[in-house]
Formats: structure tokens, C-alpha cells, sequence
């Protein structure tokens, strides 16, 4: 199933059936949809994936190197944090800001992703087959080594694989190195007053989102921008700040000045002699689903 789908029988069923890819979002979201498809059953329903952004990704970037009986049957890098990534260049073009040739997108919020664009298309991203992988999350512990799972596997007793399951999508992540709820706020103030377990959920979490910008912007030959969107992107300027902190190798630098300032909608953080740009940029998922139920209706 490609692009954004009004909903049918058929597609409510390839939902179901790919609840096991995203069990903190899917099952909630078929449950919403057929409650509303019983209250509203004359009204057209659709369903907006954030995968289809991804579509333009090459089938490099989308091949697991795993047996291909298990590829035939779909199982590949999807990316997600796609519709936020799409009203990204959308509101770039809104703000009359040419949109970068190659340009990285950092949706940082309880989920997290880093996304690689060249002129405003996906072409990687680091979430894979779900939205586990990648980059730390708030819950979620992003790319793991395959072995560490199969070890995991074997030190648990019962359901094995739902107890792995309850563990990577809701125990992992900043919240298990920090031994606190999932609130970057918080684990930073934690950090400043001294507690050494949320100083390193921090430092794990900005290096990862750093090696994911570093590592695309050589993969693409450099970067002209940089955008930090979702809760944290947003309003989180020392994450902003420390995640570039580094990168000063392959031109970028922000103003610091720009970087603290609070303000609303898209503006740029960068400092005047910074190489590549960097904006912040609100999250506009809202939007895009509207955009697109429009252009189905």
C-alpha cells in the first residue's frame, strides 16, 4: 500500500495486519478510526501515513542486508516523522526561503528521527521498520546491535517476545538511562543539579542525534541546513547546541544569541558566517494530513 489512502475495508485491514510495526501508534489509531467510521458512517474517512515522504528514499537506503524471502514479504526501512518532515519544506516555501539542496531534518520530541533531504525529497533517514530505530528517544533505545536483542531474548522468562517488545517501545531510551519520567526538562535540570544518571541520558542522546547529522552530511558532500523541529528541536536550545557543538568542522555554527531568543514560527539560528543554515521550524503535521484529505476528497 503507497500514498495517503481513504479508507476502505481493505485498507483498514492492511492496518490491522501492520499493528506489529508500530505498537505505540498503530493499535490506538485503528481503534480511533473504526470507532468514528461507527458515529460517522456517511462521512469519507482517510488515513495519512508518515512512510509515504519516505517513498522517495533509493532502494539502497531501504534494503535491510537480510535473506530475501523475508524482503519479498515488505520488510524494509520505511522512515517515519514524514508528514512533520514534508511541512517543513512547506513552510520554508511559505517563508520565502529557497528550500536547500541537501538538507537535514531533526524531529526531536519523545520520538525521534534525523532525516537527509536533497532538494526538499527523503532520500534517507534513520528510523527503520518501525519507529524504533535511529536516534535515542525518549522511550525508545533507537539502533541497537542485532546480538543485543538475541541476548535480551535469552535472559527474559515468559512471552519473550512481548516482554522485549514492552521493553524497547516503552522502557528504553532516555527514560532507562536517566531512571526518569520521559521529560527532557526535567533529565536537564536533573544534569545541572548533579545527578550522574541524567548527564549521561543526555550526552547519549545528543551524540547519537550528532552522528546522525554528521553522518549525512558527508554521505551528501555537505549540508546547506539544518532544521530542528518537534517538542525538544523546538524549545530546547541547549539540545540545539550541543548537538552542533563538533560540527563546526563541516561549517556550522549558531548564533548563540538567536539560538536562546524564544520565538514562534520559522526562523533561522545560525550565525552570519555559519556555512550551512540553521533553522528552527514548528512541526505542522496538522496541516499536511488537512492538505492532503483535501487533495483525496
Amino acid at each position: 500500500m503507497q500514498g495517503h489512502q481513504r479508507i476502505t475495508a481493505d485498507v483498514l485491514q492492511k492496518l490491522r495486519d501492520a499493528e506489529a510495526f508500530a505498537p505505540l501508534h498503530d493499535p490506538v489509531a485503528v481503534e480511533i478510526i473504526e470507532e468514528m467510521m461507527k458515529r460517522l458512517p456517511d462521512v469519507p474517512h482517510f488515513a495519512c501515513f508518515d512512510t509515504v515522504f519516505h517513498e522517495t528514499m533509493p532502494e539502497e537506503a531501504t534494503t535491510y542486508a537480510i535473506p530475501e524471502e523475508y524482503r519479498k514479504r515488505g520488510v524494509k526501512r520505511y522512515g517515519f516523522h514524514g508528514l512533520s518532515c514534508e511541512s517543513i519544506v512547506m513552510q520554508l516555501r511559505e517563508a520565502k526561503i529557497a528550500v536547500p539542496k541537501r538538507m537535514a531534518i531533526a524531529h526531536l520530541g519523545s520520538g525521534c528521527s534525523v532525516t537527509a533531504l536533497v532538494d526538499g525529497k527523503s532520500v534517507d533517514t534513520t528510523m527503520g521498520l518501525t519507529p524504533t530505530g535511529g536516534v535515542v528517544m525518549g522511550t525508545r533505545p533507537g539502533d541497537l546491535d542485532p546480538g543485543l536483542l538475541i541476548y535480551l531474548l535469552r535472559q527474559m522468562n515468559g512471552d519473550q517476545s512481548k516482554e522485549l517488545e514492552a521493553m524497547v517501545n516503552h522502557k528504553a531510551g532516555m527514560v532507562a538511562l536517566s531512571g526518569m519520567a520521559n521529560d527532557m526538562k526535567a533529565v536537564r535540570t536533573a544534569a545541572a543539579d548533579g545527578d550522574p544518571r541524567a548527564k549521561l541520558a543526555v550526552d547519549v542522546f545528543v551524540r547519537s542525534v550528532r552522528k546522525a547529522i554528521g553522518g549525512f552530511a558527508f554521505l551528501m558532500g555537505g549540508l546547506d541546513a539544518i532544521v530542528f523541529t518537534g517538542g525538544i528541536g523546538e524549545h530546547d536550545s541547549a539540545t540545539r547546541k550541543e548537538t552542533l557543538d563538533g560540527l563546526q568542522g563541516v561549517g556550522i555554527a549558531l548564533d548563540a544569541g538567536l539560538n536562546a531568543a524564544k520565538a514562534d514560527g520559522v526562523r533561522a539560528v545560525s550565525a552570519e558566517d555559519s556555512k550551512t543554515a540553521v533553522y528552527v521550524v514548528p512541526a505542522a503535521e496538522d496541516r499536511m494530513i488537512s492538505w492532503h484529505v483535501g487533495q483525496m476528497m
